[in-house]
């Protein structure tokens, strides 16, 4: 079976206040069909936004399409992602990534779920880690 989903009928939503800090649009999700395992959206922070921090089971791909923004692995330094980079983080990684302060920032994110769980949410990155990021 092949199926297309033709752009634009699909809905935007805003980014969840329990998993995103600041504004948030999740656009054009997409889910393999079993046996597949594989998931995933494009993503748009405005300046400031960004994930809360969280895992993956079996790690995550995004591909930055536009703007730049930030990647955290928890207790690294951030590292600057800008449009056209592509970031892998591994398996379990406690990690976050968002925006900038001041430039806005999308990116395609791919996942796989194991054991139909695709992420593990935890704590917001805080104000005072934030801007440590700079």
């Amino acid at each position: 079976m092949l199926t297309v989903t033709p752009n634009g009928s699909q809905p935007s939503a805003k980014g969840p206040a329990d998993y995103f800090t600041g504004s948030v649009r999740v656009d054009a999700p997409f889910k393999g069909t079993e046996p597949a395992r594989v998931s995933g959206a494009t993503v748009t922070f405005e300046p400031g936004a960004r994930t809360a921090w969280h895992t993956h089971p079996l790690g995550q791909t995004l591909i930055v399409t536009a703007g730049s923004g930030w990647v955290q692995e928890f207790g690294q330094p951030v590292k600057a992602i800008k449009s056209g980079d592509t970031v892998w983080i591994a398996p379990k990684v406690k990690h976050w990534h968002g925006a900038t302060a001041t430039t806005a920032m999308s990116h395609i994110a791919i996942a796989e779920a194991l054991d139909g769980k695709v992420v593990e949410w935890m704590e917001q990155v805080s104000a005072e880690q934030y801007p440590a990021a700079q």
